[in-house]
């Protein structure tokens, strides 16, 4: 007989994007915490806005909503903090979680300043992305507020998307492949998507809330206001929190793995096979490489330039007009093409400048 698995509880924070009024505050943490759905309400309290003169928090009065929000429903409460008197006020009010948002956890020096302030403190801190595509960033943030002695039991990390140019579906680009990196730097750090500010609109929260729960987030931070349409901030993006119910009930939260003897056996066959296909493949991909050093050679001796862009310009071409008879998308093949082009390319760089003299005569 095969044991069934505990089933997994995504943590659910869920609450406006800014604390606008006592009555908005507490009416939409009051509906929230009736679902019975939200494990910890949240609101903005301070706003970093890109324009000075627009709505930039309630600040302390927020603050102050928010801690008879905690007293009415029972449930933690979470804001954002960008500085060492946020964490200071915030916790005055009995805020259990601190997040840094994107715009602080790109400046080192404000996450130091919010690091010290939080030493010693026992508060947990999530960390969401910087706005850049910059995992090293990310990762700094993390590593300060070890240093700071924050316990890692008390960090966690919010995936809100990144800013990017050209087209894009979604109002902050998601780049899933950047969050398996930093997952795979911190396995042990709790991982939880903030749709709302990746989608920037209602329509596709669901699609977004449900991808992160097949790749085994650990949770969601949505935003949810009684009137989302007269929402002071992010508008289009907030639910009511009846329709949150219905968002949140409407996910499937997969098991990480199962004890079935049946899916065990189909997983070890699977996975020997992929076992085989990569070593195939970066057998030939070492291979590639040693052809690309012989053309570096030629290239040296002929004194021609590294990079061919027409010749480069063909190969992705090639393959791109192959996608649809591969399935696999134009996006990752760009992204394989573009990897392997840069080893290429640094590999035959240095072939190049092994002749260059490192002194002037």
């Amino acid at each position: 007989m095969t044991s069934n698995p505990t089933p997994r509880r995504p943590l659910i924070i869920a609450g406006p994007c800014s604390a606008e009024t006592e009555e908005q505050t507490l009416q939409t943490c009051i509906q929230l915490a009736a679902t019975g759905l939200v494990d910890m309400l949240r609101a903005g309290v301070w706003k970093p806005r890109t324009q000075p003169g627009t709505f930039e928090g309630a600040g302390l009065k927020g603050l102050a909503w928010l801690a008879k929000a905690k007293s009415i429903t029972g449930l933690p409460i979470a804001v954002e903090a960008a500085c060492a008197k946020h964490v200071e006020n915030a916790l005055e009010f009995g805020v259990d979680m601190l997040w840094l948002g994107a715009r602080t956890t790109v400046n080192p020096f404000s996450v130091q300043d919010v690091a010290d302030a939080v030493r010693g403190t026992g508060t947990q801190v999530y960390l969401k992305n910087p706005m850049v595509p910059d995992v090293a960033l990310w990762s700094g943030a993390v590593e300060r507020m070890l240093q700071a002695d924050v316990p890692s039991e008390n960090l966690g990390l919010i995936h809100r998307g990144f800013s990017h140019t050209g087209t894009c579906e979604h109002r902050n680009a998601p780049m899933w492949h950047l969050i398996f990196d930093m997952r795979s730097r911190y396995p042990t750090l709790p991982m939880i998507c903030d749709p709302s500010h990746i989608c920037g609109t209602r329509d596709t929260l669901l699609s977004v809330s449900q991808q992160a729960a097949d790749l085994s987030y650990d949770g969601l931070i949505i935003e949810s206001h009684i009137h989302p349409d007269q929402a002071w901030s992010d508008a289009r993006q907030q639910l009511r929190p009846m329709d949150l119910a219905r968002l949140l009930s409407a996910i499937q939260w997969r098991e990480n793995s199962t004890d079935t003897p049946a899916y065990a056996r189909a997983m070890e066959q699977f996975r020997h096979q992929i076992d085989q296909m990569d070593e195939e493949i970066f057998s030939l991909l070492a291979r590639r490489m040693d052809i690309a050093e012989k053309i570096g050679r030629i290239k040296q001796e002929n004194n021609v330039a590294v990079l061919q862009g027409s010749r480069w310009s063909q190969i992705v071409n090639n393959i791109l007009s192959r996608a649809p008879a591969l399935r696999l998308s134009e996006e990752f093949l760009r992204t394989v093409l573009n990897a392997i082009h840069q080893e290429s390319i640094q590999r035959q760089n240095a072939i190049l400048n092994s002749t260059i003299p490192h002194h002037i005569p």
